[in-house]
């Protein structure tokens, strides 16, 4: 997408397509949690400033999902672990644990796209997450309004997808309170637009007006 407008949407290496749609990779993401049933803090992973695409960008561990992981919702879950496991050496959770929060669709818009299902998982007893220092070279624990006051603030660059997830976790006081939530409702795709209001590529969300 535009680098003005990370925050509204685009991602940093991101750029707007005149042509057909690109198909988007399969990909998915862990929420992980910690809290238990007093609290909800969850773990934001910074990818390393040399990444061409979303460098320096705070984000849930993921990827793309790889072919010999299959096709559907097992695929995503045995690459939504295998991810995070590469990316925050998290181990022991098991795929068919993984609590389906959201599924979000890069715009088609843009050349770099993904269809990305965001799983949510309670940190493992013991577990210790860390980075490779690679391809994450850092990570912290945050609530989701001490993260969203941290990027207000500069201290941490986020992109459209995350805020908007980071303002729907706000809601929920404590890690048992949003798996519960999160097991009793249907999942649907979200799939934002970019419309361009002069140079200024400004986002979409289904439900806003001109979607």
């Amino acid at each position: 997408m535009v680098p003005e407008q990370q925050t509204g949407g685009t991602e940093p290496g991101q750029r707007l397509v005149d042509g057909p749609p690109v198909t988007p990779r399969q990909a998915a993401s862990v929420i992980l949690l910690r809290g238990g049933a007093q609290a909800l803090e969850l773990l934001l992973v910074k990818r390393t400033p040399k990444a061409r695409f979303m460098g320096g960008v705070w984000v849930f561990p993921g990827g793309a999902v790889d072919a010999g992981e299959g096709e559907g919702d097992e695929a995503h879950r045995a690459a939504a672990v295998r991810e995070l496991a590469e990316e925050a050496s998290v181990d022991g959770v098991e795929p068919a644990e993984l609590v389906k929060f959201s599924r979000w669709i890069t715009p088609k818009e843009v050349s770099i796209r993904f269809d990305t299902h965001f799983f949510l998982a309670a940190l493992p007893a013991g577990a210790q997450p860390r980075v490779d220092g690679q391809e994450c070279v850092d990570l912290g624990w945050f609530t989701p309004g001490g993260a969203l006051e941290a990027h207000d603030a500069g201290q941490l660059t986020l992109v459209f997808p995350t805020i908007k997830h980071l303002e729907q976790l706000g809601s929920f006081a404590s890690v048992e309170q949003l798996l519960a939530h999160a097991r009793s409702r249907t999942v649907e795709p979200v799939e934002p637009r970019i419309v361009m209001e002069g140079e200024v590529a400004r986002i979409l969300l289904p439900g806003d007006e001109g979607y």
